[in-house]
């Protein structure tokens, strides 16, 4: 069960996972040993899953995204979605209802490599057929 309190020591470590224990002591008012054995328990629950890098600066202000949407030949699936795995620009894959199958998060460091990756999905075995939007600005990211 996910307490309250643990909702707010999730908050802090989305916003910054490098978070000292003792800063995140401080913020939630608690002591350094409850929030060790607070985090201990969410990551053996499974709640906690891991932690990853979040890049910044002049790397993400030059980066390009977009959303693709993929039509996949329904017999195909499982080795378009491991093909998909392979290509480093694609940085989430979701299984989606609706008229496409997936939708991949796919992000490069210029509009000439987007295309690229993009005609690189497009070309798989299995896809059928694409639909791009191109992110023009993050309004907000949690």
């Amino acid at each position: 069960m996910v307490t309250p309190q643990d909702q707010k020591l999730l908050f802090l470590l989305r916003r910054n996972a490098r978070t000292s224990v003792s800063d995140l002591a401080r913020a939630l008012d608690l002591s350094r040993s409850t929030v060790q054995n607070r985090i201990a328990r969410l990551e053996a629950n499974g709640v906690i899953k891991g932690y990853s890098l979040e890049v910044g600066g002049e790397y993400t202000a030059q980066q390009v995204e977009a959303h693709v949407s993929i039509k996949v030949h329904q017999k195909l699936t499982a080795k378009t979605n491991t093909a998909l795995e392979q290509i480093s620009h694609v940085a989430q894959l979701y299984s989606v209802s609706g008229e496409y199958d997936l939708l991949a998060i796919v992000q490069a460091q210029s509009l000439e490599e987007l295309s690229a990756v993009l005609d690189e999905i497009g070309n798989l075995e299995g896809v059928e057929r694409t639909n791009s939007a191109v992110v023009l600005e993050t309004k907000f990211k949690r």
